[in-house]
């Protein structure tokens, strides 16, 4: 099954301290069983690959219970129920969310302090459907739509920019990637005619003894078909090369990615949405205009 989102599981974190203490990594593992989760569900990483989803929404649906006064801390990682909460559980809810939540006074406060002023006094408008979504997996989504955004907005400036500027622009990234080292004029564009289907090149040691070469079709509609494929491997049969990067602003045919596939040489294609992805991860044709940081509780300082 999908994993449950933070507000489907508050009302069960509630339950897990209804008796005795809880600790917060028990309490995933038994929720991770209770909710039948798969090995793949139960590992899968958050963007910063620091914790787990699931445990995200664990721990984020325990800090909605504890600033409504439902739950409290006993200590590191460790939390009981309240004399409210105990209250609340005996009552048999079917479910407790957000609005359930915003009964309580210090929870609709703890509400009004966190919302962005252009949402005050709504529900949730940035958030997905029913609320699901964490509020720093709001964060991540929100930013999932400006790099969407972004990259469309980049892909339209390299179609209407020179053939020359987008050959530049690739051996650019990839130099930003880490390919060709530091080694002064590892990477360069050819930009002449008669390159045999080669627009760049890239060294990978100083002497030039492992080359990666490189093909960039600027396209704004056609999609790359098995032929222009063929022609990059036949070119790099020429060189003698053993790998290869084919880059365009457009998008692969299936034809054109089983063939890259079934080469004997090792063919790397990268369409305008990879293309542009890559662009704004190593920071090439755009700039940090603002930085935002997620900072959580330290309990080491408090408990040292």
């Amino acid at each position: 099954m999908a994993i449950p989102d933070y507000q489907t599981l508050m009302l069960p974190v509630l339950k897990q301290s209804a008796a005795n203490e809880a600790v917060v990594g028990e309490v995933v593992e038994r929720l991770a069983a209770e909710y039948e989760l798969t090995a793949d569900e139960q590992s899968a990483l958050l963007p910063s690959g620091r914790q787990t989803t699931f445990a995200n929404r664990v721990h984020w649906a325990k800090t909605y219970l504890g600033q409504a006064g439902l739950i409290e801390s006993t200590g590191r990682g460790r939390f009981r129920s309240t004399a409210e909460g105990k209250r609340v559980l005996a009552s048999s809810p079917r479910r407790i969310d957000v609005k359930f939540l915003e009964k309580y006074p210090q929870f609709k406060a703890f509400r009004e302090r966190t919302r962005p002023d252009h949402t005050a006094h709504s529900d949730d408008q940035a958030a997905a459907p029913n609320g699901v979504l964490a509020p720093d997996e709001l964060m991540r989504a929100a930013q999932k739509q400006l790099d969407a955004e972004l990259g469309r907005e980049l892909l339209k400036r390299i179609v209407k920019a020179p053939p020359a500027f987008f050959e530049r622009l690739v051996i650019k990234l990839l130099t930003a990637m880490g390919y060709g080292g530091t080694t002064a004029n590892a990477a360069r564009a050819l930009g002449k005619s008669g390159d045999g289907g080669v627009d760049g090149v890239i060294d990978q040691d100083p002497l030039g003894l492992d080359r990666v070469y490189v093909q960039a079709k600027r396209y704004e509609e056609n999609s790359i078909g098995a032929g222009a494929v063929r022609d990059f491997f036949g070119a790099l049969d020429q060189f003698r090369a053993a790998k290869g990067i084919f880059l365009t602003t457009s998008e692969f045919s299936e034809a054109a990615i089983r063939t890259a596939r079934d080469m004997s040489k090792r063919i790397v294609l990268i369409d305008g949405d990879e293309l542009t992805q890559l662009m704004i991860q190593h920071g090439v044709g755009c700039r940090v205009e603002e930085t935002l940081y997620v900072k959580k509780l330290d309990e080491e300082f408090f408990e040292g």
